[in-house]
């Protein structure tokens, strides 16, 4: 599906730079290993203002694999419940989505595996109430109604919040996915969302925010949109798999190196503001490839990082809370983040 033109990438040399780069790195990794390269990968993405969005609406992916002969295929999903369903039946290869959602694929053993971080959550996502509802804090929300989607990020954190003040059974909570949120919060049905962008703005219009995932992430709740590929995918195409990667760090860089530039192609595609788009992509943190395979984040291949230990935690919530049967042993969690495809674009 091929929804942005390379229109994009034409009205900036930086982009155009970043793409021929992208290209010799490309073509200098091609070997008889990927003699049996698929015709088409098919890719779930999530429709927000991060490294990977960059990388499709400037049309980086299309040009990188068409080079190499291979149909890109993306595919949005509005959560990680439905891109988990795609994973299992083996109609995508990659899929991102917060990473509760990877707990839950981990735990239902669909075969997948985590590959990079997209973004470690902050102000892009959070609580939002009516500015004249007269709500300030937490312990405001008793006897309310909250829309959030459930088994995400946003319920996870919403959930911490609720449970660190005391009143998670004094609140009613409703499952909505973003679209119903923003309607149902224009017809008056809720009284508070946790949600994420731009679903968020939406609702910001004529509400605020009180409570992100940054400030839940400061009480020890960290969150992250992550991407999974399939195990089996994976294991007969580990370059492509690598390639995918370079390609989404091409994207991140150019928010690296030119923030308002990668804001501008984000922007048409999410039908939002540039200014809009900016603020949203400054409200999460955007790892390197260095920076991500860390000790604090997925570590390497010989030594874990703290971020399976996220994992674990948010698995354990997950049980508590009914999302998910069992919560896998913490060496489990580490052999489900696989850094070794980031090791091999760092090694080219």
């Amino acid at each position: 599906m091929r929804m942005f033109k390379k229109r994009i990438i034409k009205r900036s040399l930086f982009l155009m730079t970043s793409m021929a780069a992208l290209s010799l790195m490309g073509c200098s990794n091609q070997n008889d290993a990927e003699a049996n390269q698929p015709e088409k990968i098919n890719i779930g993405y999530l429709r927000v203002p991060n490294d990977e969005m960059v990388a499709l609406s400037s049309g980086l992916y299309e040009d990188y694999f068409k080079e190499k002969g291979i149909e890109t295929n993306f595919i949005v999903f509005d959560s990680g419940v439905d891109a988990n369903k795609a994973l299992a039946s083996g109609s995508i290869d990659f899929a991102s989505m917060g990473n509760t959602n990877g707990v839950i694929a981990l735990a239902t053993d669909i075969g997948t595996e985590l590959i990079w971080l997209h973004e470690i959550l902050g102000e892009i996502e959070g609580l939002a109430v009516r500015e004249d509802s007269g709500i300030e804090e937490i312990s405001d929300l008793k006897s309310k109604k909250i829309g959030t989607t459930f088994a995400s990020t946003a319920h996870y954190s919403l959930l911490q919040a609720l449970n660190d003040e005391g009143i998670a059974d004094d609140v009613e909570l409703l499952d909505m996915q973003t679209m119903d949120i923003v309607a149902a919060w224009e017809r008056g049905d809720i009284d508070a969302a946790y949600t994420w962008q731009p679903s968020l703005g939406k609702l910001l219009e004529d509400g605020k925010m009180i409570l992100s995932s940054a400030e839940v992430a400061e009480m020890g709740h960290k969150t992250a949109n992550v991407l999974l590929t399939r195990k089996a995918f994976s294991e007969q195409h580990p370059e492509i798999v690598a390639d995918f990667i370079e390609a989404t760090i091409a994207g991140g860089d150019v928010y690296r190196q030119d923030p308002e530039e990668a804001a501008k192609i984000v922007s048409e595609a999410l039908e939002i503001d540039t200014e809009d788009a900016l603020t949203q992509m400054e409200g999460s943190l955007w790892l390197s490839p260095a920076d991500q395979i860390t000790q604090e984040y997925l570590g390497t291949s010989d030594l874990p990082g703290d971020f399976s230990k996220v994992m674990k935690e948010t698995g354990d919530f997950l049980q508590e809370q009914g999302s998910i049967t069992t919560s896998p042993e913490q060496d489990v969690y580490e052999d489900f983040i696989n850094p070794r495809f980031i090791e091999i674009v760092l090694e080219r």
